[in-house]
């Protein structure tokens, strides 16, 4: 079964992950409003980034059936943030990574979730988005690297701006890891500052899920 999990992560917010293992075509038939996707479908992916883009769509309109009998279809804004033009009052956050699809809904606020496969790549390009702080926290730990890489694309993607510098901007409080858990992370913007509570776990082997919700 594809939709491995359903979750209620607050009184007005679900989380979903997709197991992807479908052929473009089965997605395809699955997507409400195929003509609207189809005029949006990015042209140039690989294949698998193909079906990681409609498996997100899929997941998002199945949750989105949980929380509402209203038609809505996601669009894209100048910063590349999905949102429901219907119902701009959701907040939505897609992901994927590898054969994994992460979808987070809310029927009142802001939103962020990723997901990563644990992968040389994130230590290998530490210096580029952590602090020393968070760098000497992380050794040599490949998933603590993931992790930190996945919660600053969370804050990122909750934020919803351009131009932020993951190093500097985005902190999070140093962790020990466990199987799941909570991070304290930092928004440290020009005029404001403010804290956040990011959720994370391992959704399967060599893969980290991390998601915030806005207050929360």
């Amino acid at each position: 079964m594809p939709l491995h999990s359903l979750v209620s992560v607050a009184p007005n917010a679900l989380l979903g992950l997709w197991h992807l293992t479908e052929p473009a075509g089965e997605l395809w038939s699955r997507l409400p409003a195929p003509a609207h996707y189809l005029a949006r479908f990015p042209n140039g992916r690989d294949e698998l980034r193909a079906r990681q883009w409609l498996a997100a769509r899929v997941l998002a309109h199945q949750l989105l059936r949980e929380l509402t009998d209203a038609p809505a279809t996601l669009h894209n804004d100048a910063n590349g943030r999905p949102f429901l033009a219907e119902l701009p009052a959701y907040g939505v956050s897609l992901s994927h990574s590898g054969e994994w699809v992460a979808a987070l809904l809310s029927t009142a606020g802001a939103v962020g979730t990723d997901i990563e496969q644990v992968r040389p790549k994130a230590q290998q390009l530490a210096r580029r988005f952590l602090s020393e702080t968070e760098r000497a926290d992380a050794g040599q730990d490949a998933a603590k690297h993931s992790l930190y890489w996945s919660a600053k694309e969370t804050l990122y993607k909750l934020l919803n701006r351009r131009g932020v510098v993951f190093k500097e901007q985005l902190r999070l409080t140093p962790f020990e890891l466990r199987e799941a858990g909570v991070l304290t992370g930092h928004l440290l913007l020009e005029n404001s500052r403010s804290q956040h509570h990011i959720h994370y776990q391992h959704p399967a082997p060599g893969y980290v899920l991390t998601y915030c919700v806005d207050g929360r």
